[in-house]
């Protein structure tokens, strides 16, 4: 049986996810070859790919968002909002976000009724995405508000949590837009807001793209994005695919026997993983490398089992709900994290021993971070315990 050492799948690491030794790609190429970069946190995806394209600018990734619309964002695996390679949406559809699609309008539908909304919350959805699809057919665009403001079929508010002090009337309107989202009948536009902010314009997919998204067969679908996940983040184990791609154990076991995976042995793991057949080869030591990455980002999040890249670093890296926060680092793997001072410079969390040669490296990525956001000001959204301290 092929054994992947520890260092093996480090050095995969830095290769596959364009950290050292990488090919050069566009925005949509990386995003492609990562499967899809973290949106949730609306900075996420340009610090991502500042940390992985040289000479990357906020501009670009607007462009291939916007202009290009080579890239778009798109809720899927997780309830994640992601930047997907717009070539992708076809079969992320089918394999991920029509799951969280069904999800999202039955838990919709429930809290339409519980909360006296619509005696009929089925019926009261369908009502108000038939108007909002005739409003954006008619004008073209429009923000969230704006299409609150103008149709009545929206109207409606729901406490999430009675009682809780998280809790309290919001809109319901905003939920609606999930869904339509998350089904593809709408997609995010133009951003009205900075970089570091998502106050999204709404389009109709099909006027946004120019063309319907075709989705492919589901099984199909579920065999090809299991292949580029495997060849990005591979090799895995069973668990790391599932909690990914947020499926069931059925579903991936179907996709992995689809795909042909081979059982391989990962060092340091009681479970077994898994390689596509033809990713078997000896993976070569890379050069020394050190990166600065952003809370949320897709290596940080890239599988459940994290041991053989966080060590003992996870709870000062990592919150309670799993939500990784700026990391900083070393060889393949997670040595502290970093964050901005009162003056906006870029400071390295430093958790362990890297020795001069790393220090020195982290600190030339903290100052050109520095340099580069220019005095913008960055907020994860979810911090760490490390970027609290």
């Amino acid at each position: 049986m092929r054994r992947f050492t520890v260092a093996e799948r480090r050095a995969r690491l830095a290769r596959r996810h364009l950290l050292a030794d990488g090919p050069n790609q566009d925005v949509a190429g990386a995003a492609a070859q990562l499967v899809g970069l973290h949106a949730t946190d609306p900075a996420t995806p340009y610090l991502t790919l500042w940390a992985r394209l040289p000479g990357f600018g906020v501009g670009d990734l607007d462009h291939a968002l916007y202009g290009a619309r080579s890239v778009a964002k798109h809720l899927a695996m997780r309830r994640t909002l992601w930047v997907f390679a717009t070539a992708d949406l076809g079969l992320v559809q089918p394999s991920c976000s029509d799951r969280v699609a069904d999800n999202e309008r039955r838990r919709l539908v429930a809290d339409l009724e519980k909360s006296g909304v619509a005696d009929d919350g089925g019926a009261w959805l369908a009502a108000a995405s038939a108007a909002v699809l005739c409003h954006l057919a008619e004008h073209g665009h429009a923000s969230a508000r704006e299409l609150r403001a103008a149709l009545p079929e929206l109207a409606g508010s729901y406490d999430p949590a009675p009682g809780k002090t998280w809790g309290g009337l919001g809109p319901v309107s905003p939920r609606v837009m999930t869904v339509m989202g998350v089904r593809g009948d709408l997609i995010r536009g133009p951003n009205e807001g900075a970089w570091t902010t998502s106050r999204p314009r709404w389009l109709l997919t099909t006027d946004w793209l120019g063309a319907p998204v075709v989705p492919a067969a589901p099984d199909e679908a579920r065999a090809v994005m299991i292949r580029k996940w495997l060849r990005a983040f591979g090799p895995a184990t069973e668990a790391d695919v599932k909690w990914w791609f947020g499926h069931t154990l059925t579903w991936t076991r179907a996709g992995l026997r689809d795909v042909g995976a081979v059982e391989i042995e990962l060092e340091g793991s009681s479970a077994p993983g898994y390689a596509l057949p033809d990713d078997l080869e000896p993976e070569p030591p890379v050069e020394p490398w050190c990166a600065l990455l952003p809370g949320l980002d897709v290596t940080t999040m890239g599988w459940q089992a994290r041991d053989w890249y966080l060590g003992a670093h996870r709870e000062q890296v990592f919150d309670r709900n799993g939500n990784a926060g700026p990391t900083a680092w070393c060889d393949g793997r997670v040595v502290g994290g970093w964050r901005q001072d009162a003056d906006g410079r870029v400071e390295v969390q430093i958790l362990e021993d890297v020795g001069p040669a790393a220090r020195k490296s982290l600190q030339r990525k903290a100052n050109e971070l520095t340099a580069w956001l220019d005095g913008v000001r960055i907020k994860p959204r979810f911090p760490s315990p490390l970027s609290r301290s």
